[in-house]
């Protein structure tokens, strides 16, 4: 088994189990929803540098977080060294505790500007990049990567080198490369050998669906930590289970009841109507009657028929065990 990551080992206690960055998932509301149901760090959905730069106001709203979500990360992307090292300021000036790079974004209008995963491309040049933000910044850096940009390219070996030459904190490693977007399986095997010759810790990330899978990776010393992202939402308490809890029946209610009043604590009610309509079909995903719950769903037009809808059903299933109906599954829109 690895150490695990004492970056903030005083203030949070050591870190095995984050909750991943995911586009339009991870807003501060979710996040603070995985960190009271059990997950040890948290990481913003990825912000645009340029838009945090502008002063762009969405961008800035997405930015915000909640002190009860400490420690707390704010991802930026981008494809320029001095708007990258300038957002990194503006982040850290927002009181975060640690700025994270992506470089795992595999979107095509993210690498068609240079972003994201395009970075791996050219580890020389990341090399530039790390080193003119970290001389920037107070707080800690990290970074998201893939395993490469292709299988012909797999150089995530090189690339942690880079980063901890660079002074990167840790480096989270989605196990598979650029051109196989989510399709395939992590390769594992190549984070554990990066993780057991790096010099610094490496967050293990890919394929997650359940606590016993999380906890054997940490066991049999795959990662220093690992990070979980679709897998929360297939299962929203997969973080209280890797800690050793047990959960008898999945009581969706009291959840679901946390997560209205979060969306409606941090948003405007047509904002949290919105994100609200998307979590819920998430959640609903593999049980009894969630096509039609589903297609009822989208028909509602505010936030009060939304939670009796919510009401109904998931009452209706609290005692029944979730099923996998084959349905693809977020697969798009983050690292």
């Amino acid at each position: 088994m690895l150490d695990p990551i004492s970056l903030f080992k005083e203030r949070h206690g050591d870190l095995r189990y984050f909750f991943a960055p995911m586009a339009g998932i991870s807003d501060t509301v979710f996040r603070l929803l995985m960190r009271e149901l059990g997950a040890q760090c948290v990481v913003s959905e990825l912000l645009s540098a340029e838009g945090l730069i502008r002063g762009g106001q969405r961008t800035r709203d997405m930015m915000h977080f909640d002190e009860r979500e400490r420690p707390v990360g704010i991802q930026i992307f981008g494809h320029q060294i001095s708007s990258l090292a300038e957002a990194a300021k503006i982040v850290e000036a927002s009181g975060a505790d640690f700025v994270d790079l992506n470089f795992g974004c595999p979107v095509k209008k993210v690498v068609c500007d240079g972003g994201g995963a395009a970075w791996l491309k050219d580890p020389v040049k990341l090399g530039e990049l790390l080193q003119t933000v970290k001389r920037g910044l107070r707080i800690p850096l990290t970074i998201k990567v893939r395993t490469g940009w292709d299988e012909n390219s797999r150089n995530v070996k090189e690339v942690v080198h880079v980063a901890a030459e660079s002074g990167v904190s840790w480096v989270a490693i989605h196990g598979r490369t650029r051109a196989q977007g989510y399709c395939g399986y992590a390769d594992w095997e190549l984070i554990r050998e990066v993780a057991i010759h790096s010099r610094i810790p490496i967050v293990g990330n890919g394929d997650i669906t359940d606590s016993k899978m999380a906890r054997k990776r940490i066991d049999e010393g795959y990662a220093h930590a690992v990070m979980i992202g679709r897998g929360a939402l297939k299962n929203p308490w997969i973080f209280r289970e890797i800690l050793g809890e047990k959960i008898e029946s999945k009581q969706f209610l009291p959840l679901i009841h946390r997560h209205f009043d979060l969306a409606v604590e941090k948003k405007d009610r047509h904002r949290a109507f919105l994100s609200l309509k998307k979590f819920l079909a998430w959640y609903a995903a593999g049980f009894p009657n969630s096509g039609k719950f589903r297609f009822e769903l989208f028909q509602l037009e505010d936030i009060d028929a939304l939670r009796d809808h919510a009401n109904n059903y998931f009452e209706s299933i609290t005692e029944m065990p979730k099923i996998d109906d084959g349905q693809p599954f977020l697969m798009g829109g983050h690292g």
